[in-house]
């Protein structure tokens, strides 16, 4: 367990109010769309890439018809589309890993490079940051009424990377096992509440002042809201205590 929780805070960073949560379907829909075209048919169950997409969806609420239309248009929306990812150092040399979609990669990648310039960091060539981040699944769960036999649950099926955030369990789990542990974690009667495929940090860098702590969750901010961007990674790490002032 630890005190600090850096996915708890980009949640924090990511909620947005309801004029917004447009921008945020959206950027689901495409993420469905380029898991179909990655290859594995519009089956989530046969498509693990389209299962976990549709797992982050609904964790956000998208509705049940958008995802059945981001997943037949497909063929069509992501044809012209490529995934990206751009490398940076945000202020007091946070690394930035950002996973975009774009059929313009050049425009793209100006926009992020001035979002960095402009937020107090810069831009990264490739291999800069990315070997201090693995991919991994996040699975968030309810915290039951017997914690204790909860844990030991978990610990039973292979698990014993998690936090502990206000009622929740963060679990982090093998990239390609991820699915197979949500159902375990399901059948056992425990709340799933989302299931992800992330890039997590392996070092973090604590920051303990309020000041840099806001600057770099502005640029964080900022990086989400850029139409093309899909996810946004960093290392940084704060406490419980510092989250709660921001």
């Amino acid at each position: 367990m630890s005190g600090h929780s850096h996915f708890a805070t980009i949640k924090r960073a990511k909620e947005l109010k309801d004029s917004q949560k447009g921008k945020i379907f959206s950027k689901h829909a495409r993420s469905i769309s380029m898991a179909v075209k990655a290859g594995g048919g519009t089956d989530p169950t046969a498509n693990y890439k389209l299962r976990m997409a549709i797992e982050a969806a609904r964790a956000d609420n998208l509705p049940k018809e958008n995802i059945e239309r981001a997943i037949s248009k497909a063929s069509t929306e992501a044809s012209n589309l490529e995934e990206y990812v751009y490398e940076g150092y945000g202020p007091f040399g946070v690394s930035f890993l950002i996973e975009a979609t774009t059929d313009n990669k050049n425009r793209t990648a100006q926009e992020i490079k001035n979002i960095f310039e402009r937020g107090g960091g810069s831009m990264a060539g490739p291999g800069s940051v990315s070997f201090n981040f693995e991919s991994i699944g996040m699975i968030k769960v309810k915290k039951s009424e017997s914690p204790e036999t909860q844990l030991l649950d978990l610990i039973d099926l292979g698990i014993d990377d998690y936090e502990e955030v206000g009622d929740e369990l963060i679990l982090y789990v093998p990239f390609d096992k991820t699915a197979q542990l949500k159902d375990a974690i399901s059948s056992k009667g425990y709340s799933v509440v989302s299931t992800q495929l992330i890039k997590k940090a392996k070092t973090f860098l604590d920051i303990t002042e309020i000041g840099k702590a806001k600057k770099i969750f502005d640029l964080i901010k900022k990086m989400e809201e850029q139409d093309d961007v899909q996810n946004v990674y960093t290392n940084v790490n704060v406490s419980g205590e510092l989250l709660a002032t921001l």
